[in-house]
């Protein structure tokens, strides 16, 4: 597994022994990118479920400013931490020993960009953490990789590659301030 784009383009992450971790395929990863091209540069970034952390360290290769990476798994800690020191962004990136749900339940609104959330396949954490951002979003931008059997809320844009889907959630923008009134002309002074 390596990093396709950017900055850290060829540079290979190092990936856990344990079954239960799926990073994200190199397709998908590419896919997911492009579709995020004008999102990425200078993003706050979460990513949820992070196993090796290859689609946050993807995003910061891409030009995001920072990448918050929420993972509990032992293994995943250990090959995350790894990437993140190989690639010397630790100054760009803070790692939360956290479960994702209880993670993002606590985020204010606004506080990323773009957010990854990649857990388990079938797993039914992703429909509570997509419900969950669909009543308060805690970023302009969600990202959710499942796959193709795994019905979700509709999203703003919905690809398939193969088996794996990606789902792009956009937060509304909030309402535009209404534009002020054209100032009152001068009163002119009173005539002597």
């Amino acid at each position: 597994m390596r990093i396709v784009e950017g900055k850290f383009a060829g540079r290979k992450l190092t990936s856990p022994n344990d079954f239960r971790v799926r990073p994200t395929a190199e397709t998908v990863r590419v896919q997911m990118m492009k579709l995020l091209k004008p999102d990425l540069e200078g993003a706050r970034v979460l990513d949820l479920f992070a196993g090796t952390g290859a689609l946050g360290l993807e995003a910061l290769s891409r030009g995001a400013k920072y990448v918050d990476f929420v993972e509990f798994r032992p293994s995943s800690l250990h090959a995350l931490q790894a990437n993140i020191k190989a690639l010397r962004v630790t100054e760009k990136t803070r790692v939360y020993k956290k479960d994702a749900l209880p993670f993002a339940d606590r985020l204010p609104p606004d506080r990323y960009d773009v957010a990854f959330a990649d857990p388990p396949y079938e797993s039914r954490m992703l429909d509570r953490l997509v419900e969950r951002w669909l009543r308060a979003p805690w970023s302009r931008v969600l990202v959710a990789e499942h796959v193709i059997s795994h019905q979700l809320p509709h999203s703003d844009r919905y690809v398939r590659l193969e088996d794996t889907a990606i789902s792009i959630y956009r937060a509304a923008p909030p309402p535009a301030a209404a534009p002020l009134p054209p100032l009152a002309p001068p009163v002119p002074p009173p005539a002597p």
